[in-house]
């Protein structure tokens, strides 16, 4: 008891009185968990690793199929302009004088990248371009300003309608080929090559156009033979070049859409060679 008393005593000395009594906490471990951590660190690396391999691969396949379908309905324009006087020559005579064209109508087909692509039209006489179409166009509204001009009615802004009239007329030719792609069952063929192909619709107007301008009554005789040139041009570039991609063939749907697109350049060359003020008429 007295032993007690007095061990007491020793370790209170020197403490004041009211102050608190310190009691010594036992010591914490504060090694680093070194598994967890590496389990976590190499969970994480998995994880991004996964993502960023999944990410790579939706933006490839979708940038694959952006391009594919960016070369399948558009192409690439520079193909439409690789032409020479050589080719412009013979172009024009297959469109003003597609009776004297003895020749096949098929495209001409050569292994690039392993797979077959057309020859641009340097090579090829029946290859789509867009050099003959946006010349024969700026010609038609030269030729128009000219031939209001003439009668005394040209003004900046009747040229200007003429120009809306133009790009109307061009825009209804390439939705009617279009849409009767589309009617067939296939719609895969490259925009760009149908512009193309509507857009010949101008070389017989300039023609119209500049007749009418020299002698009034050659109009009528020049808008009726060009028309229906152009007519049987559409009809066999079609037929031999565009519907072969048309994988359900209906011989007599496909008759009947040939004869539609044939009878449809009779009102649209009337419309269009028709150069007034007003442009709806």
């Amino acid at each position: 008891m007295l032993f007690y008393v007095a061990a007491r005593m020793y370790n209170n000395v020197g403490m004041p009185p009211g102050a608190p009594q310190l009691h010594p906490q036992p010591p914490t471990s504060s090694q680093p968990n070194l598994f967890g951590n590496a389990f976590n660190a190499a969970g994480s690396g998995l994880i991004r690793g996964g993502l960023g391999a999944y990410g790579e691969k939706i933006l490839g396949s979708s940038s694959e199929y952006v391009q594919s379908n960016i070369s399948r309905y558009f192409s690439d324009p520079q193909y439409y302009f690789q032409v020479n006087d050589h080719y412009v020559k013979n172009k024009l005579k297959v469109v003003l004088f597609p009776f004297l064209h003895r020749g096949h109508w098929t495209r001409i087909t050569e292994p690039v990248g392993g797979r077959l692509s057309y020859k641009p039209p340097i090579y090829d006489i029946n290859a789509p371009d867009l050099y003959i179409p946006l010349m024969a166009f700026g010609t038609y509204v030269v030729l128009a300003g000219i031939s209001l001009g003439l009668r005394g009615k040209f003004s900046p802004e009747a040229l200007n309608w003429l120009f809306i009239k133009g790009l109307v007329g061009w825009f209804m030719q390439t939705g009617l080929l279009k849409v009767t792609l589309l009617s067939l069952g296939t719609g895969e063929a490259p925009l760009l090559d149908i512009i193309a192909y509507a857009g010949y619709t101008f070389t017989g107007l300039c023609l119209a156009v500049c007749g009418r301008m020299i002698w009034s009554y050659s109009y009528y005789f020049l808008m009726l033979s060009t028309c229906l040139c152009m007519a049987v041009f559409l009809v066999k570039t079609m037929k031999r070049v565009l519907f072969a991609e048309v994988r359900s063939y209906d011989s007599s749907k496909h008759h009947y859409l040939l004869l539609l697109i044939a009878l449809a350049q009779f009102p649209l060359f009337i419309w269009l060679g028709n150069i007034s003020v007003n442009w709806l008429i």
